[in-house]
This record gives C-alpha cells, sequence and structure tokens, in this order.
C-alpha cells in the first residue's frame, strides 16, 4: 500500500529533529453547501534541522519514530 504526502507549512521547528506541519483542507459542508477551510497540526520528523517556520514541505507516512511522530519530511515545495 502506498504512503500518503501531504503538503503543508511548517509553524514550529523549536523541537530537535522536529518540525511541526500544518496541513489545510478544504472541503464542502454537506447541508450549508459552502467550502469550509480545516487545518490540523502533524509532527514530522526532520533530520538535518533544514527547514524553517513559514517553508513549504511535504511529509510522509513512516514507522513510528517517537511518540507523537508518525511523519517525516520528503522535502520542500517549490
Amino acid at each position: 500500500m502506498p504512503k500518503r504526502v501531504l503538503q503543508g507549512v511548517v509553524v514550529s521547528d523549536k523541537g530537535e529533529k522536529t518540525v511541526v506541519v500544518r496541513i489545510e483542507r478544504t472541503y464542502l459542508h454537506p447541508l450549508l453547501r459552502k467550502t469550509v477551510r480545516r487545518s490540523k497540526r502533524y509532527h514530522a520528523h526532520d533530520e538535518k534541522n533544514a527547514f524553517k517556520v513559514g517553508d513549504q514541505v511535504q511529509i510522509q507516512e513512516c514507522p513510528p519514530k517517537s511518540k507523537l511522530k508518525r511523519w517525516e519530511v520528503v522535502g520542500a515545495d517549490a
């Protein structure tokens, strides 16, 4: 089964080898038929501490690396 890949923005880089990435998704409200934006934060592994706040990154599923980290940074979006 392929691993999921998501795109988002780094909102925190304070952890050692860890970044927090905010993923925004939009969907149509079933009753009001209005576009709704929702966001979720994921802790992702950043081996080289290369990414800073505001960077656009792609993250991919991986085996658990710690209590909260189940994602790893694949690369930056151009």
